[in-house]
């Protein structure tokens, strides 16, 4: 496995969706699985997957992949003019920890640009055209930054440490989607929070749930 450059999260390391996806989908379980990061996923490094752990040339253990149990981390879906519309208020925009992330940061013209924005509810909403070529990285990376954006806030930056997700179905080509995200609750420094995938037909493409660590 290798994580190439384009799909960064902080710089110098690993979007956590986008690896978490690839480890997932390199360890071949059809139950969903959980995957914990153990350090940023370091980018252009080959990296071996061996009895469900992640190791990284230098024999330092990257991450974990374990399965789980049934996923309940379902957050109601809206729609798509309404998802545009919270887009609008995505807080990176105007302060962003990592803006140069690949799934949603504002300087990346050729990443997935998720702007998720709150909701009056608390939830987050933002639109996702897919890409041209989808994988099931794209689904949890996909899944993996709506749901920090329900906690994260200027000056109070999150790193996601552990998600588990289930797909149902991959997104085809350019499908207008829509994420939707959710705190659950803050323990400490971490925060539990789901996140949701909806096709343009409404239908639940994917859903996943995670723990953020404050940095």
């Amino acid at each position: 496995m290798r994580i190439e450059s384009r799909y960064n999260g902080p710089a110098g390391s690993g979007n956590g969706g986008w690896s978490a996806g690839m480890f997932a989908a390199e360890a071949g379980d059809t139950r969903p699985v959980e995957v914990t990061l153990r350090r940023p996923p370091p980018l252009e490094t080959d990296l071996t997957l061996v009895d469900g752990e992640v190791w990284d040339p230098a024999g330092e253990l990257v991450a974990e992949v374990r399965p789980v149990g049934t996923i309940d981390a379902v957050v109601p879906p809206v729609g798509l003019d309404t998802a545009v519309a919270a887009a609008t208020r995505y807080p990176g925009l105007v302060e962003h920890p990592f803006p140069s992330c690949y799934v949603c940061g504002p300087q990346r013209a050729d990443g997935l640009r998720i702007f998720p924005g709150r909701l009056p509810d608390g939830r987050t909403a933002a639109p996702f055209r897919a890409p041209a070529r989808v994988s099931t990285a794209t689904v949890w990376a996909a899944l993996d930054c709506p749901g920090g954006w329900a906690v994260l806030a200027p000056g109070r930056p999150y790193l996601l440490g552990r998600i588990a997700a289930v797909i149902a179905a991959l997104p085809r080509p350019d499908d207008e989607c829509v994420v939707t995200g959710a705190l659950l609750r803050v323990d400490g420094r971490k925060a539990l929070v789901h996140t949701s995938l909806y096709g343009p037909d409404g239908a639940l493409l994917g859903a996943a749930r995670a723990t953020w660590i404050a940095s």
